[in-house]
């Protein structure tokens, strides 16, 4: 505890150049946890991720090949089929041209929430259930525009209606989240019978049907027997379950752990260089300090842990703030991600990092001052 202040002012000796290594560190453990909670949010998104609940969606394209909506009784005939619900997407402008929503219409027939990994009140999904006109809002999206339950919100872009204009009107009943992998967004949900009644294109089609089987165990074969139904159609599906559409979404992004190491292989490299550099400066510059230290009875060895000290102190302190800054970063990035988090064991790999840099950029400086020779330094040489 002496020597404290002694590496105090050692530290704030050149505030400027401590502040410097300060924030190159805090910037590179702040990548590491982003990445790190990244990496859990996708992980516990697949983990979480239902292999009961199916997506019946065309053979030629996930997205932009609509199928009959007629499909749906035959689907709900299938032996081992829990409930089938129709559900088509779109977009929708709100006001501004950059204020876009996704747009999920489905039926709310009877059991429809088996068929979702939506989860709200149960006075939402009555009102939802009873108005045609009624909407359900992510739950992030309402604050953002300040919408209330009871509200008429006006939208754009979604389809023509047969009058003839492009304006739809919803009424919020209520919000809801999301668990799915891709859960997070800008997204409403409205009632699919009322929107294909009044819109003009694509009548009486849908992007694809959510079905949820009754048992987990059922999800191949009920998937197989989908498929075989609509073989050789004009129509051919192609059904997957959440799981394995997370899987899917998981492997699109690529390795993550070879991703990050990496990303942070090549910025801890970038930052030993820098802050060994910083160090070995410093170090040269106290010369005479490390002399005079030694001249009242510091040993050599005395001198390198407080070379160590100080650089542990400095970078042990930046990691901490960085792993706060990416713990602060996750709540906007849980929006498009849903899961993120910071484990206990990332804290504390990002303190245990933090310190091997200090160990690490600071060992030769460490080394040059705990071999300072007294007499030549003292004589400015």
């Amino acid at each position: 505890m002496k020597y404290l202040p002694l590496i105090w002012l050692g530290i704030w000796r050149k505030p400027g150049r401590t502040i410097l290594i300060f924030l190159q560190v805090s910037v590179a453990i702040a990548l590491f946890g982003v990445l790190q909670g990244m990496k859990t949010g996708v992980e516990h998104a697949v983990a979480a991720a239902r292999a009961d609940l199916l997506i019946v969606h065309s053979r030629e394209n996930l997205i932009f090949a609509p199928l009959p909506l007629g499909m749906l009784e035959q689907i709900r005939s299938i032996p081992g089929v829990k409930v089938a619900i129709a559900v088509d997407l779109t977009g929708a402008v709100y006001q501004k041209p950059d204020q876009k929503l996704g747009v999920v219409a489905i039926r709310p027939d009877a059991g429809w929430l088996d068929a979702f990994t939506f989860s709200m009140r149960e006075q939402y999904a009555a009102a939802f259930q009873q108005i045609r006109t009624g909407m359900l809002v992510v739950d992030l999206l309402a604050p953002k525009y300040g919408w209330k339950i009871g509200d008429r919100v006006p939208l754009n872009g979604l389809s023509m209606q047969q009058n003839g204009s492009g304006d739809w009107a919803f009424e919020d009943v209520g919000t809801f989240s999301d668990s799915d992998i891709g859960g997070g967004g800008d997204k409403v949900l409205v009632n699919y019978d009322y929107f294909n009644e009044a819109r003009v294109s694509n009548k009486d089609t849908v992007n694809h049907f959510n079905v949820a089987v009754t048992d987990p165990k059922l999800a191949v074969p009920v998937s197989d027997a989908i498929d075989r139904r609509f073989a050789n159609s004009a129509n051919e599906t192609r059904t997957d379950s959440l799981l394995e559409l997370a899987q899917q979404q998981a492997q699109s992004i690529g390795d993550l752990n070879f991703l990050i190491r990496a990303v942070v292989g090549a910025v801890l490299v970038a930052l030993l260089f820098a802050t060994t550099t910083m160090m070995t400066q410093s170090i040269r510059e106290r010369t005479p300090e490390f002399a005079v230290l030694k001249t009242v009875g510091f040993s050599n060895r005395s001198v390198f842990l407080l070379v160590l000290a100080e650089a542990a102190a400095v970078c042990v302190a930046a990691a901490g703030f960085g792993l706060l800054l990416a713990t602060m970063a996750f709540p906007f990035a849980a929006r498009f991600v849903r899961g993120l988090s910071m484990p206990g064991t990332i804290i504390g790999a990002g303190l245990v990092l933090g310190a091997l840099v200090a160990l690490v950029s600071a060992a030769v400086p460490a080394v040059l001052a705990a071999r300072v020779q007294v007499a030549a330094a003292l004589a400015g040489r």
